[in-house]
């Protein structure tokens, strides 16, 4: 077990102005000290003055939120040498019956370890924490945008005559285009110019949005160019998919094999054979972005990669169909990306 290894561990529970800290003895779980500090550069400093000075042997940081809150703590203590890993917060479900309490959390958390063989490492900070803000900004637009498109056609569905018969057989381009050019004439009765006024600041708010998107794009495709052209040489990559694929994997090291990449991604199938039958169904776990990102490149492949339509082409001869067949591409792909992966240059 993981608990042998070491001497102490030490539970973060994090917050957005304060941590809780906790510190547990590895042999026996005792909690030996306990302190609350702040979320700043000092307090971080200070935590690990602490930990120097009552954990002086074999030591681990069990950080609750490593990505969120406790993603600053994390990236400090990584940088200074010290090894830190990820514990989930635990469900609600799991705390209706226990007490509760910042501190309690914290020594949940450095528990939570004593038992476990199989530990989750944090996410890599530098160009892939700023390859996923980039992304994470995207979808945001891109939500925003289809809100906007969806107002916008709401809105042309109530319009007053003879606007509503102009706009509603133009597509989406010339639609944008004729609604940011409306300009409401005072002259005109009150429901109009109101309606034109409203469709002129959706058309408006959807253009600057698709401008924003392809602008994050671009820095999108820029930075992934730059870390692993190797992955956007791949066949049906493209520069969303391949930055969803370097996010989620992170860096070399964090996966202890490429199975456990392709579980963590929700591509490897499980077993549901009974009797006679035998066959593995959807794994619906496990990081979903990056299983969309897995999918989409199987389904690129598949209409212009000859090996890919091959292969569908020979399952479903076997008696399986196309979606078990896309199933077994993807754990394929999985394995095949990790090794592509792992095997490039170290990168900041």
């Amino acid at each position: 077990m993981f608990a042998d290894r070491l001497d102490y561990l030490l539970g973060v529970d994090s917050h957005r102005d304060q941590h809780a800290l906790a510190l547990v003895a590895a042999a026996s779980g005792a909690v030996l000290a306990a302190w609350q500090l702040p979320a700043t550069a000092s307090g971080y400093a200070q935590a690990l003055a602490l930990a120097e000075a009552e954990a002086p042997g074999r030591r681990a940081w069990a950080i609750e939120g490593s990505g969120s809150y406790g993603a600053g703590l994390a990236r400090f203590l990584a940088a200074r040498g010290e090894r830190v890993l990820e514990v989930a917060r635990p469900k609600r479900e799991a705390r209706r019956s226990r007490a509760k309490s910042d501190a309690l959390d914290a020594v949940r958390a450095a528990r939570s370890l004593l038992g476990e063989a199989k530990l989750a490492v944090p996410r890599a900070g530098g160009a892939r924490a700023g390859l996923r803000a980039l992304l994470t900004t995207r979808a945001g637009a891109i939500a925003a945008r289809r809100t906007g498109l969806n107002q916008l056609r709401a809105l042309i569905v109530t319009c007053p005559e003879p606007l509503r018969s102009e706009l509603r057989a133009l597509t989406r381009a010339r639609l944008l285009a004729r609604c940011a050019a409306l300009r409401p004439d005072l002259r005109l009765e009150t429901e109009l110019r109101g309606t034109a006024l409203a469709l002129r600041a959706c058309a408006r708010r959807v253009q600057a949005l698709s401008a924003e998107e392809r602008e994050l794009k671009r820095a999108i495709a820029a930075l992934v160019r730059e870390r692993a052209p190797a992955l956007l040489a791949e066949r049906g990559v493209g520069a969303i998919s391949a930055a969803q694929i370097l996010i989620s994997w992170s860096h070399r090291g964090r996966f202890a094999s490429e199975a456990a990449f392709a579980r963590h991604g929700g591509s490897a199938p499980l077993e549901a054979s009974s009797g006679q039958t035998v066959r593995h169904r959807l794994d619906r776990g496990g990081d979903r972005q990056l299983n969309r990102a897995l999918h989409t490149i199987v389904i690129a492949r598949r209409k212009t990669h000859a090996p890919t339509i091959a292969y569908i082409e020979r399952r479903t001869r076997e008696g399986k169909s196309v979606r078990e067949a896309i199933r077994c591409l993807k754990r394929h792909l999985a394995r095949h990306l990790f090794r592509l992966l792992e095997a490039m240059p170290e990168t900041a």
